[in-house]
């Protein structure tokens, strides 16, 4: 049965949360927004194309930084609420330049820095 962008359950400004992993890792990369017509780019393209709540646009990630992130497989969950991109990372996920945005963790009720910025 051929993939529709509209059978997802966006929220009420249109928009779908979208995980990015590493496809050979499994690291979780990134957490970004899309609506249907990033979806379909993103199929369309093969380049991961979210939408920037901020500017109120489109961006292919990497298209500013070569950081690019080329799509391997597309993921919706049981609710068809979110999705999982497994992605090929090229560079730091992160505008941080780091590998992951989740270089925070909090233990021992303390954050801890536990990913380094990329060199």
């Amino acid at each position: 049965m051929p993939f529709d962008p509209d059978s997802l359950k966006y929220d009420p400004n249109g928009l779908i949360p979208v995980i990015a992993q590493d496809h050979a890792s499994g690291q979780v990369l990134m957490m970004a927004w899309m609506n249907a017509d990033a979806v379909a780019k993103t199929l369309e393209t093969g380049r991961m194309t979210y939408w920037s709540r901020s500017r109120q646009s489109f961006w292919a990630k990497g298209e500013t930084s070569g950081h690019v992130q080329t799509l391997v497989e597309l993921r919706v969950d049981c609710d068809r609420d979110c999705i999982l991109a497994l992605v090929e990372q090229v560079g730091p996920a992160c505008h941080t330049n780091r590998r992951s945005c989740f270089f925070t963790a909090i233990r021992d009720g303390a954050e801890v820095e536990i990913i380094k910025v990329d060199e």
